[in-house]
């Protein structure tokens, strides 16, 4: 397969999405499930209001009350289907865990928890709690003796409050395996197993996973019963995701990744690296020719880890440099851009790898970069795409601007979070009323147990720093730090 050399576009933040085939406004709506008024009411206050295919196939089944397993890619609105099913089931006056999600990472577990808070609204005061490892177990414990409807965690750490005593599933009616071939890539099968065991055996179960190894087979066959089997292995929609790969010559590779970035300019873009290694010399080329760049690795500590999501989440950062590994269960929001720095030999990997751009309504790139010995990786892509791949050639791309690329946020670190009783309203309050800046300079905010995360745009960011550190907030002086652009 030699590459060919067509003309590329002029360069853009993002393509614009190509015509979905089928039309949006024909999906159906979820005023056609058997939903409580209060629980529709909230979903089109948030925005939802036709389903995705996978919301579509799951929920009636889920509804229900079948167990379930369910197939579809990252992205699909899967936590939805089956967020919007176990709070259905939910007694909101009996105080006790009735749901239990388990996610393969802290990160989706995080996530997973703030959507379900999202479609709680309409109930009667749902109280969600994560409990996920990296955290001490004391503050958690101290959580689960004051009560809560819903849970969502990490496997091991769900495990060891079983063991503890400190979780009682005894009113559980509802269990959640979400992500769970990569709960059973990441070794949690025995973990997944004692969890499962300690549930009581008349619940619903629903699984759902990008992929249908064996080992979700047996799975599914251990702890579901008579499931109803959802399998949605659609390609990313046509024109949704704009697929460019680039013949590169191994030492090319990482200064290629700065050209890429130039020549389109994307706010926000996930560089995937094969090892560690090269994560850190990427992150070295990046940083030295002026980019605002920060990498996820295993080398990390659970709090640089939250951070360094935080600031890529909000858009703080321009390029996240990760590893599959360290990435797994990333969900971000309006990701312009996907750099394969090397092409991975599994093709399913490269699948969930570049569909983590395009999402729902928007339209992304994907670049991979290939050198010769990795053409016959590239050989079983095209063939799983099912058409031919668009060759470039490097010489073809120039630098937008003369300006570097520079991310629209930054960062605020408060001191204080759940466990102080701070919410996202304080914190707006506080910079909209007695700081004076308007709401559309402030991006997102993100209240953990014991920090807030605020978003600010990078312009105001020393002052809006100097008039929080100088006021209050929720009536109390906080500390707040300005998190560095460059460090991990």
């Amino acid at each position: 397969m030699s590459p060919a050399t067509p003309t590329i576009a002029a360069p853009a933040t993002v393509p614009e999405p190509a015509p979905a085939d089928t039309d949006p406004a024909s999906a159906p709506g979820f005023d056609q499930l058997p939903l409580a008024p209060a629980t529709l009411l909230n979903l089109r206050q948030l925005g939802y209001l036709r389903m995705t295919p996978i919301q579509a196939a799951s929920l009636p089944l889920a509804l229900a009350g079948h167990d379930l397993i369910a197939q579809a890619k990252t992205g699909s609105g899967k936590t939805a289907a089956f967020a919007l099913s176990l709070l259905t089931r939910l007694n909101p006056r009996r105080f006790a865990v009735q749901a239990l999600v388990l996610c393969p990472t802290r990160e989706l577990a995080d996530q997973v928890a703030q959507e379900i808070r999202r479609l709680a609204r309409g109930a009667d005061n749902i109280k969600v709690l994560t409990l996920c490892g990296g955290s001490t177990m004391r503050p958690q414990i101290s959580s689960l003796e004051h009560g809560a409807h819903v849970v969502v965690g990490t496997p091991g750490r769900i495990m060891d409050h079983l063991q503890r005593a400190s979780l009682d599933l005894a009113a559980l009616n509802t269990l959640v395996l979400d992500e769970a071939d990569r709960m059973l890539d990441m070794g949690f099968y025995d973990d997944i197993a004692f969890v499962a065991k300690a549930c009581p055996q008349e619940r619903q179960t629903l699984l759902f996973s990008a992929t249908y190894p064996e080992s979700i087979a047996g799975l599914s066959r251990q702890f579901l019963r008579q499931p109803q089997q959802v399998t949605l292995t659609e390609q990313h929609e046509a024109g949704k995701i704009r697929q460019l790969f680039f013949e590169v010559a191994p030492e090319q590779k990482l200064s290629a990744v700065a050209l890429l970035l130039k020549h389109y300019r994307p706010v926000s873009t996930l560089a995937f690296c094969n090892t560690r290694q090269q994560c850190r010399d990427l992150l070295q080329v990046l940083r030295g020719e002026g980019f605002v760049a920060l990498a996820l690795h295993g080398e990390l500590e659970q709090r640089e880890r939250d951070q360094v999501l935080v600031q890529f989440a909000n858009r703080s950062c321009s390029v996240l440099v990760a590893t599959d590994v360290a990435a797994r269960g990333l969900d971000i929001d309006q990701l312009e851009a996907v750099i394969n720095v090397d092409v991975t030999p599994d093709t399913e990997v490269h699948v969930h790898r570049i569909g983590r751009t395009g999402r729902v309504d928007q339209a992304g790139w994907a670049f991979s970069l290939v050198s010769g010995h990795q053409m016959a990786r590239v050989d079983n892509i095209e063939k799983a795409l099912g058409h031919e791949i668009q060759w470039h050639s490097l010489s073809e791309l120039r630098s937008a601007s003369a300006k570097p690329l520079v991310p629209p946020m930054a960062t605020l670190l408060i001191l204080g979070g759940r466990k102080d009783k701070l919410r996202p309203g304080d914190v707006l309050g506080a910079l909209t009323g007695e700081a004076g800046f308007s709401k559309e300079q402030i991006g997102k905010i993100k209240v953990t147990e014991t920090a807030t995360y605020v978003a600010v745009e990078r312009g105001i960011a020393k002052e809006a720093l100097r008039k929080l550190s100088a006021g209050t907030v929720k009536g109390k002086k906080v500390k707040v730090h300005l998190l560095r652009d460059q460090g991990n």
